[in-house]
């Protein structure tokens, strides 16, 4: 599993509840590996994974976890909004789960305070 965005699952360095005798296994973008809910056993495994793998399988991973994530997201927006949501209202939707209100106002003529996220 790649660091979350965030604080959400992540153990921070600086946070004294990390485990002492256990320090994170590397880490990435200055994000530590170590979360909270995997052993430490499980996180070497799962490092040592990822170092083996070669630069395009890195890649290919990051695509496949993006892509899993959008359709998680799309089920979310189907959820809230119904399943016959127009095609480019979804998309309009996702847009608007990464970009902020001026830049979906001016790329897309869209207002995600005027039409809900």
């Amino acid at each position: 599993m790649l660091p979350s965005v965030g604080r959400v699952g992540a153990v921070h360095a600086t946070d004294p509840a990390v485990h002492a005798a256990d320090p994170p296994c590397g880490s990435f973008m200055g994000m530590p590996l170590r979360q909270e809910d995997t052993s430490p056993d499980v996180d070497r495994v799962q490092v040592e994974g990822y170092r083996r793998m070669t630069p395009a399988q890195r890649l290919a991973r990051v695509f496949s976890l993006n892509r899993t994530l959008e359709r998680l997201a799309s089920r979310r927006i189907e959820a809230w909004y119904g399943p016959d949501l127009p095609e480019r209202e979804l998309r309009l939707r996702l847009a608007a789960l990464r970009l902020d209100r001026d830049t979906m106002v001016r790329l897309f003529g869209w207002d995600p305070d005027v039409e809900g996220r």
